[in-house]
């Protein structure tokens, strides 16, 4: 093969394994948003009965056609304390099984018909084009990413066919199962894509070319990208808490542990593939795929019980810091799935709902105990809530540019618009604090009644904030009605307490410099009630 002869194979090689990717990205990318509700309603469904939970990996990574997806989506959910570490070991051996559906595709490129299937590319990309519907034009780029997948195979087996007596001869020289293996770890997490690399051994065979003598040699590339697979979750677990790291370190024993007892019975039985699935398939491609598919599964049924030992092994290797992180539901593993986002930060939003709260009924308490010391400690509430929203802030921007569905960014700008609610209450809390000080300094009490009043409109107020944390979690709008009654009332009740303020003036019962603080407490305790109804009747 003349210099220009391998630059031009390796030109169309990489040509077509782009093609290949860019196709597998779309498929994923598409199937992923058409099918958001579907992968939460999966994993949704996290059980203590570990086949389910294989299934549940199975199903997910089956329909967005990626176990790396998949994988760094179980990482986050054991983040953010939705599934545990034993329910998250049996998703990710499931998630091993669906992942072989790629290679199941990629053989089907030995058949005729997938000429035909490439044209999917031209018609998927134009439906996409044409239509204005979301779900239509989704539909149009899952079609056009299947026909780039089989373009880029039959690029990919085309450049090898024409080079393939000088390929040969670079192959047929390569016997040694380690150096196979160690190609397959290195090459997968150079690529990031387990499927890339399966699928250009795919091609090679489609080609008839054949490594080392032909025997066991393809499959020792096979078993080496199960292992370089882990990558991906390996790198997403760096930056998070503890029990995310026990996850992918789960994810690398398991691969691991199956990939090196393969290895070592393909070594022992040097004629695996011919006594085997070279007897069962006649398609080389067919044999490549079927054998992926069994030593996942066959990985799978054989660690499934030991999966509690795995968890028990994953806590000795990633040891526990005495470190207090602040909990949250923001994790940038979500963002890659539009609909997972926005749970999350429904989610978070609670969470700085009850921060905003808490802030208020600390100053609320202060002023009703005149306690200076309390009312101290408000300034550092506010100011963790302010980091909550800020990191919400920052995590919307991130989660934006994922998002294609106008429902998806509908919701996000409503939540945009609750933060700054939310915030509106951590303000109150605030004020709540200067007219502590205030009646302190100034020494203004306010009469039994007057206190009674205010503490009936609290309660109103904090039953207006339960109702809509409710809506929020279960998007039950039959909420509605009751959360704009007891706001009603809350408007009422302002009236009534500043008449009766009045009143209690002219009767000499309470002091007219009171009216201001009194006045702005009632005033402001009727805003809280305003901005947490604006934020139920943004929820639905």
């Amino acid at each position: 093969m003349s210099a220009q002869d391998l630059m031009m194979f390796l030109v169309k090689l990489i040509a077509g394994t782009g093609v290949f990717l860019v196709g597998v990205h779309l498929l994923t990318e598409n199937i992923e948003q058409l099918a958001t509700h579907k992968i939460k309603a999966i994993f949704g469904k996290t059980a203590g009965n570990k086949l389910a939970n294989v299934a549940i990996g199975m199903g997910a990574t089956a329909l967005i056609q990626s176990s790396g997806v998949t994988t760094v989506l179980i990482v986050g959910f054991v983040n953010i304390g939705i599934i545990s570490l034993s329910q998250a070991a049996a998703m990710i051996m499931g998630a091993n099984i669906g992942t072989t559906i790629t290679a199941q595709i990629a053989a089907l490129s030995t058949f005729p018909i997938t000429t035909y299937v490439q044209a999917l590319a031209g018609i998927g990309i134009m439906t996409a084009m044409i239509c204005k519907r979301d779900r239509t034009r989704q539909i149009g780029y899952i079609m056009s990413g299947l026909g780039l997948i089989f373009i880029g195979l039959s690029v990919m087996s085309d450049s090898m066919k024409i080079n393939h007596d000088a390929i040969q001869m670079m192959f047929a020289n390569i016997t040694s199962p380690f150096l196979l293996f160690f190609i397959g770890i290195v090459l997968t997490a150079l690529v990031q894509s387990s499927s890339a690399i399966t699928s250009v051994v795919i091609a090679m065979s489609v080609a008839g070319l054949r490594i080392g003598t032909g025997g066991n040699e393809m499959l020792y590339i096979i078993l080496g990208t199960n292992i370089g697979s882990c990558v991906t979750a390996l790198m997403s677990a760096l930056s998070s808490g503890l029990n995310a790291k026990r996850t992918s370190c789960i994810h690398l024993l398991f691969n691991v542990f199956g990939s090196v007892i393969f290895l070592v019975l393909l070594i022992c039985v040097p004629r695996f593939m011919e006594l085997t699935f070279a007897r069962w398939f006649p398609a080389p491609a067919m044999q490549i795929a079927m054998f992926h598919t069994f030593f996942n599964l066959t990985c799978t049924v054989a660690f499934l019980p030991f999966s509690e030992g795995l968890v028990r092994l994953s806590h000795k290797i990633v040891r526990e810091k005495k470190t207090e992180v602040d909990f949250t539901y923001l994790d940038e593993r979500m963002i890659i799935t539009p609909a997972l986002a926005v749970s999350s930060l429904k989610q978070e939003m609670i969470l700085l709902m009850d921060s905003a709260m808490n802030a208020f009924d600390t100053a609320y308490r202060a002023f009703t105990g005149r306690d200076k010391e309390k009312a101290r400690k408000v300034a550092g509430q506010i100011e963790e809530t302010t980091e909550m929203s800020n990191r919400m802030l920052a995590y919307m921007v991130k989660a934006s540019t994922n998002i294609a569905d106008e429902k998806s960014e509908k919701r996000i700008a409503a939540i945009h618009e609750n933060i700054g609610d939310i915030m509106r209450i951590a303000e109150i809390a605030d004020n709540f604090v200067k007219y502590t000080q205030r009646a302190i300094e100034d020494e203004i009490t306010f009469t039994d009644e007057a206190t009674t009043d205010i503490e009936e409109m609290t309660g109103k107020v904090h039953a207006v904030f339960e109702l809509t944390k409710a809506l929020i979690r279960t998007d039950d709008g039959a909420l509605l009605a009751t959360i704009d009654a007891t706001e009603a009332q809350i408007d009422d009740y302002r009236k009534k307490l500043l008449d009766e303020h009045v009143e209690r003036m002219n009767a000499g019962l309470c002091r007219p410099e009171s009216s201001s603080i009194y006045f702005n407490l009632v005033s402001n305790l009727e805003r809280m009630g305003d901005h947490i109804t604006y934020i139920a009747h943004t929820v639905k």
